[in-house]
């Protein structure tokens, strides 16, 4: 039976960490794999996710399943670190899922239970596992324009003018901030521009939060989704914990979806349904740590403490890259780089440009030219910025 499979088209992120890691220079510089890096090159344990490790581990008296859809704790944080305080509990069923993948998934499930004929709309472009998963479930799904490649920008007009064409009940995917693979974000005005269209048409968002407090700040990052929340009647929201937790491994992740009040238990039933059928119980362990830190004042100070750290340490390096490439091209064409958000920015080499970067010079980033800013450190981005002007980007 088995002779009969055939090979995954590889997974072009993982392959780069493949060829970084045989790589024998020294002096490479992994710009590829999505994952927040220190000036040292590691991904630390937070402060607070250590004090709360201690706490757990102290007290904690059982490895027993929990709730099937999750602990309520974690559903109440989650949704108050989302939406807000005060945020409409009547209204929101929520489902603890294995990362913000799991999330994802377990939407693009729930959409496809509650209309089979919908249509899932995807921004161009957008984070590869997206259109991965869409594609492996066989759900029918259209891209909308997102990035205008000469300035860098979002083409909100572009974008407009294809999400014209949503019908009622299809799912528009929007990223909650910090785009991956782009950098480049929405405004507020024009996120009330997309909630018009989506009441209008009515048509469900789907929001991708997976960056938030890498951005502009917790509450800065939330703005848009909570402007969703607040104008249309469905929304659905999957929320990850990996990198603002930066419990990666912990497989952290939450899926909220606002809707009828009247409806509410249904819903909920049909999460916990979803999770029975794919995996049972979500891990318990990173859930509980994010609930300590988002319930503990002091762990929560701690916590928002060197999450401003990781995002000021992110917006420097990106001033820092714009203004080597502005020295050295004696131009403003590459201030995108600090305009955009959150780890990735997308530089518009073409893929031979990029090639070129990891022949010359040792440095790994995805061929259509993103590249991860929290793989970089003051020591490195002036090596960067030469190897990008060399390449001729």
């Amino acid at each position: 039976m088995f002779n009969t499979l055939k090979a995954p088209a590889p997974d072009k992120i993982l392959a780069l960490m493949g060829q970084f890691r045989a790589d024998p220079r020294p002096e490479k510089i992994d710009l590829g794999v999505g994952v927040y890096k220190d000036a040292t090159g590691l991904t630390p344990v937070m402060r607070a996710i250590k004090s709360a490790e201690r706490q757990l581990w102290e007290a904690e008296t059982t490895k027993t399943y929990t709730a099937l859809a999750g602990e309520a704790a974690f559903h109440a944080a989650m949704a108050e670190l989302v939406l807000g305080a005060g945020y409409p509990a009547e209204r929101t069923a929520a489902l603890q899922t294995v990362g913000g993948t799991g999330a994802c998934r377990m939407a693009f499930e729930l959409a496809r239970m509650a209309n089979p004929e919908t249509t899932i709309w995807v921004s161009d472009p957008t984070w590869p596992n997206h259109l991965s998963i869409l594609n492996f479930m066989g759900q029918a799904w259209k891209p909308y324009r997102y990035f205008d490649s000469a300035t860098r920008a979002v083409d909100f007009e572009a974008m407009m003018a294809d999400l014209a064409g949503i019908k009622a009940g299809d799912v528009v995917l929007l990223h909650g901030c910090c785009h991956n693979p782009t950098g480049a974000n929405l405004t507020l005005e024009q996120w009330g521009v997309v909630a018009d269209l989506l009441e209008a048409k009515g048509a469900i968002p789907m929001i991708d939060l997976a960056y938030q407090g890498f951005g502009d700040g917790l509450e800065e990052d939330a703005a848009g989704t909570r402007l969703i929340a607040s104008r249309l009647p469905e929304v659905m929201i999957a929320a990850s914990c990996s990198k603002n937790f930066g419990i990666y491994r912990e497989r952290t992740g939450c899926l909220l979806v606002l809707g009828d009040a009247a409806n509410r238990e249904v819903t909920q039933g049909n999460l916990a349904f979803l999770n029975r059928q794919t995996y049972s119980f979500a891990p318990d362990h990173g859930a509980r740590l994010v609930t300590m830190v988002l319930t503990d004042p002091a762990l929560r100070a701690e916590w928002m403490a060197e999450l401003e750290e990781v995002r000021g340490g992110m917006l420097g390096l990106r001033e820092q890259l714009a203004g080597e490439l502005r020295q050295l091209t004696n131009s403003d064409r590459f201030d995108f780089i600090a305009q955009h958000r959150g780890m990735f920015s997308r530089l518009g080499a073409s893929p031979e440009a990029v090639e070129k970067m990891r022949v010359d010079n040792a440095i790994y980033m995805v061929g259509d030219s993103r590249l991860n800013i929290a793989g970089l450190n003051t020591k490195t981005v002036p090596l960067l910025a030469r190897a990008i002007v060399d390449a001729g980007v």
